[in-house]
């Protein structure tokens, strides 16, 4: 049975080849959410901390989903396994036939 996890990382100090790495740390949790593996990706205002919601079976998946991450060598991961997570989905209104 698959969970959620969530994920924060403290960010360590920005040096140029981090900032490098952003552009490909961007495809690679995009590519992560498009395959429903991130559910979510949430950086501080600051730029300290990063969280993200991983969906997987357990925290042994979870930390090989994130040392996939451009810019682990910059993170330090700390791993919660949720009991719930409430999303607000788009809401549509339904077409009417009238």
């Amino acid at each position: 049975m698959m969970s959620q996890f969530m994920v924060e990382f403290a960010l360590e100090e920005f040096t140029e080849e981090f900032i490098r790495k952003v552009p490909l740390q961007r495809q690679k949790v995009n590519e992560l959410m498009e395959e429903g593996k991130i559910l979510a990706y949430s950086l501080a205002s600051d730029r300290s901390k990063l969280w993200c919601v991983v969906k997987a079976k357990d925290e042994f998946e979870v930390m090989g989903i994130v040392s996939d991450f451009p810019l682990i060598d910059y993170m330090t991961p700390n791993i919660s396994e949720l009991m719930f997570n409430n999303i607000v989905a788009l809401r549509i209104p339904l077409m009417s036939l009238n």
